[in-house]
């Protein structure tokens, strides 16, 4: 029983054990294991611990993170803090969906059918495009599907990435592209935003796909006037990582002529939780549905007439495609994409309005109040949505840890990906940070500088 000591075997009953069996001893159980490679001796584990204990015990251990109970947090770099209304912990927390992986039978899987359902036309209409798929691992593997896929699409095997891109992404995009024979090629930068003329020089009859990232890595709005233009001159595909909080007040990706949009869905009802699960969504034009990786959700009738759902236009390579596969990704974050179609139906078009103005007038709050200290100064010139890079008196890994002490979570260093920058930080300020908490922050950075 749970509370309660569970006392050892004794030598009957190990010798009743084994002959039930049909061996004789320990050692006849484990002959086939050469003894050389055999542990000798006793273990050096502690005593067994009763359900309580290991609780009590378990929570300790826990209690020991930094965490955004114990903590304000103003550190983003694409996994965020945002408000989760209580309605999605409660139809996410229901035993048919959370206890379910993904659907394989669809004629036993329509609730959850009809909610990947739901969730891809959201998506299409927050990203402005015509097709979504029942989302991917992450906003990684999205970015790499996204460009893997504009390769398929054009034949042609060379992808251009710009700097601005969440570095974290390229990497990812980086060990597709070289798994599968492909050139990368980066963009530099022009103060903080991919350098437009420098990409129209390099998108030569090779290259498949222009990759960037709106708003991009630094918190910048980069300028997609005429970039679709410039790239489907030249035959190739635009693919933009978007951040969903953004596109109720900047323009969608399908308004500024992408081809194909994916991103992030963390952001959407799904907690940061140290860094994962995490969503990525992925939306494209219709004209290149057959091409898109993952799993689609599709709405039919049955022999009845009534109204069902299935899976469709299945690429996955378990399936009857096989060899000819789009790709390698096997499954989706149903669970998580569902935590986003919830979030997204509750706010409603006003309320995910709503979240994004705040984002961006705390953040400019907080980047006026941190730019004006003695020794922080903007990195880079322009119009931000909810983080900005600042450029530090001292090194970031220090100030983060003189933060900690006064249990605040600093913003990402930046020196590590952008060395060019010296000491610098990317400070992200969602709706959930408040004035006194960005003043807090200002009082700390005060006390350090």
């Amino acid at each position: 029983m749970s509370g309660m000591h569970y006392l050892p075997l004794t030598d009957k009953e190990r010798r009743e054990m084994l002959e039930s069996i049909g061996v004789s001893s320990v050692e006849e159980l484990f002959r086939d294991i050469p003894a050389k490679v055999r542990f000798q001796g006793k273990l050096r584990l502690p005593q067994p611990l009763s359900e309580w204990e290991a609780l009590a015990h378990l929570g300790s251990l826990a209690a020991r993170n930094k965490n955004l109970k114990s903590c304000v947090s103003f550190l983003g770099a694409g996994v965020y803090d945002h408000f989760i209304p209580s309605i999605v912990r409660h139809v996410t927390g229901r035993s048919e969906f959370y206890t379910s992986y993904t659907p394989y039978q669809a004629e036993i899987s329509q609730g959850v059918l009809q909610a990947i359902f739901e969730y891809q036309t959201m998506i299409c209409l927050l990203t402005g495009m015509e097709a979504a798929n029942a989302s991917l691992y992450d906003g990684a593997t999205a970015l790499a599907e996204g460009a893997v896929m504009a390769c398929a699409v054009t034949g042609r095997s060379k992808v251009l990435v710009s700097r601005s891109v969440n570095p974290f992404y390229r990497q990812v995009l980086e060990n597709y592209c070289d798994t599968r024979g492909l050139t990368l090629e980066e963009v530099p930068l022009r103060e903080g935003k991919t350098d437009l003329a420098k990409a129209e020089s390099l998108i030569g009859d090779g290259v498949a796909a222009l990759a960037l990232q709106q708003p991009n890595f630094f918190g910048l709005l980069e300028e997609m006037d005429g970039v679709s233009g410039m790239v489907h001159g030249r035959g190739a595909l635009l693919v933009v990582s978007v951040d969903p909080i953004s596109l109720p007040l900047v323009r969608t990706p399908a308004e500024y002529g992408a081809d194909i949009a994916c991103g992030e869905g963390q952001p959407l009802g799904n907690p940061p939780s140290f860094g994962g699960p995490l969503l990525g969504f992925f939306a494209a034009r219709e004209k290149y549905i057959r091409r898109m990786p993952g799993r689609i959700a599709g709405e039919t009738v049955d022999s009845d007439g009534r109204r069902g759902f299935v899976l469709t236009l299945q690429t996955r390579e378990q399936h009857i495609r096989r060899e000819r596969a789009t790709s390698n990704i096997c499954s989706n974050q149903a669970l998580n994409a569902l935590a986003a179609a919830v979030y997204m139906a509750a706010l409603g078009p006003a309320g995910m309005r709503e979240v994004a103005e705040l984002c961006l007038q705390k953040a400019a709050y907080a980047r006026e109040k941190l730019t004006a200290l003695d020794g922080f100064r903007l990195a880079f010139p322009g119009a931000y949505f909810k983080e900005f890079a600042v450029r530090l008196p001292g090194e970031a890994l220090d100030l983060n840890r003189y933060l900690l002490e006064h249990n605040i979570i600093g913003g990402l260093d930046l020196e590590p990906y952008y060395p060019e920058l010296g000491p610098s930080a990317l400070f992200c300020v969602t709706e959930t940070r408040t004035r006194a908490e960005i003043d807090a922050l200002v009082q700390a950075l005060e006390g350090w500088s």
